[in-house]
């Protein structure tokens, strides 16, 4: 029960998959009487639905959820003078629907109800009741819409707005920062390993294993001719890293998790990490990295692009090229001008910069974009893609480590 599809455009497909269910026995027609109960909550009701089956109880009171956000039947949102029709134009009438389909369906169902609610119904502008706001099931996506939002937002809505982002961010960070330490640090280790270490330096695993064939079984030792080991650097800043980040509407979710990887990366004292947001303008949010739920009210999502003046900005603020990745997160719609930006990069590469375009950070895989723009992008050695929360830690530790970033199959 998806509801993307409205519920009685179906209805002639129940009608013949119901009128195709004969019944031999008392076990055949318990699972004929199951069938149609799904059938009928799946399809809503109509007369064309062909089930004939009555809902009661529990059931009744899930299809009466359902109907209520999908029962429109045209597909469209409605305006807001058709909201009454569904839910109600008020926040308590909304908060009701919103406990009662968290108490019928699983969490990842309600977020996608929640969100369908929020297109279908026209009920953004209710998120800034703070009643409304308890009674969510927060995600990514929830709090992109608060953050579109959050302009407008009463002050007796922004601190449980707070709260909310706050649970989300946390665990995102939960899920994330372990995996994120550990395979940035060991791409930083790798990258600073020396072949002349000094003696506490020495990477004594790397070094036997380089020197095996040097084996001397008389004496049962290991003539080490190679040393293998980690810089003097171990903790210092050895890379720069630059997150410049697009926030016009569609990248909500990218900005989100930008904003938790940048807190991460942030912690790590053997990196110096900026985070840049833009749209028409551009804003430095790197002060603000040791909170994270402080980064996204910083940032102001919709608007237009203007990724040349972003990179321009980032540009300016590199002080060691060979030593710096630079992740360019957007769709590439580019409102600016367009072979500057591409000579922008062109330049950064040319000094030694790392260069990464992704098209999105986020689960829902690749976005529209700007083909043309990717395309130029990938000509220039900079190949633009979707990328995973997940797929992020590698992508970055490639990066660093200066190999070939692994990029998932388009298909």
């Amino acid at each position: 029960m998806t509801g993307h599809v409205p519920r009685q455009t179906t209805g002639q497909l129940g009608a013949r998959t119901a009128g195709r269910t004969t019944s031999t026995g008392p076990e055949d027609d318990g699972a004929t009487q199951e069938r149609l109960r799904r059938w009928r909550l799946v399809l809503g009701g109509d007369p064309a639905d062909g089930t004939g089956h009555a809902l009661s109880g529990r059931d009744a009171a899930m299809d009466g959820a359902l109907t209520a956000l999908y029962g429109q039947g045209n597909g469209t949102p409605r305006s807001g003078k058709d909201r009454a029709a569904g839910l109600g134009a008020s926040a308590p009438a909304v908060a009701r629907w919103l406990g009662d389909i968290r108490s019928y369906f699983p969490s990842s169902v309600v977020q996608v109800m929640q969100r369908d609610a929020i297109d279908r119904l026209g009920l953004a502008t209710l998120l800034l009741e703070p009643e409304m706001l308890e009674a969510v099931e927060a995600d990514v996506h929830l709090v992109g819409t608060l953050l579109s939002l959050h302009q407008a937002m009463p002050d007796t809505t922004k601190e449980t707005a707070r709260v909310v982002v706050r649970k989300v961010v946390e665990d995102l960070e939960k899920r994330l920062t372990t995996r994120t330490r550990a395979t940035v640090t060991g791409a930083l280790d790798r990258s600073a390993r020396t072949g002349r270490p000094r003696h506490h330096d020495i990477d004594w695993n790397r070094t036997i294993a380089a020197n095996l064939k040097h084996y001397l079984p008389e004496h049962r030792t290991i003539v080490p001719e190679r040393l293998v080991g980690y810089g003097r650097a171990a903790h210092s800043v050895k890379k720069e890293v630059v997150l410049c980040v697009d926030q016009s509407g569609s990248m909500a979710a990218s900005v989100v998790y930008a904003s938790v990887f940048g807190a991460v990366l942030a912690s790590m004292r053997s990196l110096d990490t900026r985070l840049v947001v833009f749209d028409t303008a551009v804003v430095d949010l790197t002060d603000q990295l040791d909170d994270p739920v402080d980064v996204l009210f910083g940032t102001r999502l919709g608007g237009g692009t203007d990724i040349n003046r972003a990179l321009a900005y980032c540009q300016s603020r590199i002080t060691r090229p060979a030593d710096t990745v630079v992740v360019l997160i957007s769709d590439l719609y580019e409102g600016g001008i367009r072979d500057e930006m591409l000579k922008r990069v062109a330049a950064m590469k040319s000094a030694g910069v790392e260069f990464v375009a992704l098209l999105a950070l986020s689960d829902e895989g690749t976005p529209a974009y700007d083909r043309d723009h990717a395309a130029s992008l990938a000509a220039l050695g900079a190949p633009a893609f979707a990328c995973t929360p997940d797929l992020f830690p590698e992508v970055m530790a490639a990066a660093l480590e200066r190999r070939p970033l692994p990029i998932p199959d388009a298909g």
